[in-house]
């Protein structure tokens, strides 16, 4: 199975319930851990691992040739990015925007915007004691995230194609193109929020993105007991599962701290990671 973790907003918990998940399953079950949230992984804090494989991760960039170029501005009048622009006597190709469509460049009756590589960030795979994390990071300054996703999960879905593996993805937050691309093909996504009014409406923002797509999903609410029950309301008027509540606990912010895990720690956290599993196994079953 495909597991997203996602949220509507930052700061809910996607890390902390990613690491853990990942660590609980794996005890019974071969699991896959990605850290899709390009921009800023950290996952990797809280894994003691060790670093198995490493490569760099590119898209392709129009560069102009004005050997043969006639200046025509077919490539500016294609692009629907606005990353070609003709000016006077040159052509001039904005990186940030390029979506590497390659339309500038097949179009191009001179082939004069060759495509090449650019660096956008790297893929490195780890190895824990009991399952595989894979994370990949974006170079500082590039403007797109989705690119360098999409090609990471490329990579999961290559390298384990064993359907009896757990592969969990840490999404980026937000309800953005990014978190799109993160859980377009996600058999199930868990949104885990926490009980306040901002937890409360950027989480009703991501169960609509997931409606759009058309996704099954529930609900894990985090540092629950602060704030008010109006995400236990919303979900229960909604049909909306509660998979866990997470307690809002100063040792688990302690531990957290320090880079560490919380299952094997706290008892009250692995109660609801326990719930978490069995809900994920039944949903497996009902599945196949």
């Amino acid at each position: 199975m495909k597991i997203a973790i996602a949220s509507g907003k930052g700061g809910t918990g996607k890390t902390t319930l990613s690491t853990n998940l990942a660590s609980f399953l794996s005890q019974t079950n071969k699991v896959v851990l990605t850290d899709l949230d390009v921009e800023e992984p950290n996952s990797g804090l809280f894994l003691k691992s060790k670093l198995i494989h490493q490569e760099d991760k590119y898209k392709m960039i129009p560069e102009w040739n004005k050997t043969d170029c006639t200046l025509c501005g077919n490539c500016q009048d294609v692009c629907n990015y606005h990353a070609v622009i003709k000016i006077v006597d040159m052509i001039m190709v904005f990186p940030e925007l390029c979506h590497s469509c390659y339309a500038c460049s097949e179009l191009c009756p001179t082939n004069s915007l060759p495509m090449k590589k650019q660096k956008i960030g790297e893929l490195k795979q780890y190895k824990t004691d009991n399952f595989n994390f894979i994370e990949s990071r974006l170079n500082i300054g590039e403007e797109q995230a989705v690119p360098l996703i999409k090609q990471t999960l490329d990579y999961v879905d290559k390298k384990f194609p064993d359907d009896n593996i757990y592969k969990l993805y840490d999404s980026p937050p937000g309800t953005s193109c990014p978190v799109i691309e993160a859980t377009k093909d996600a058999d199930f996504i868990i949104l885990i929020t926490e009980p306040t009014p901002f937890g409360l409406n950027d989480v009703i923002l991501a169960i609509e993105t997931m409606k759009e797509l058309k996704k099954d999903f529930g609900v894990v609410i985090n540092r629950y007991g602060i704030g008010n029950k109006d995400i236990d309301k919303y979900c229960a008027e909604n049909n909306i599962p509660i998979l866990a509540k997470i307690p809002n606990l100063r040792a688990i912010a302690e531990l957290y701290s320090k880079g560490e895990l919380l299952w094997n720690k706290i008892p009250e956290v692995k109660e609801e990671l326990q719930k978490v599993q069995d809900f994920i196994i039944k949903l497996k079953k009902t599945t196949k």
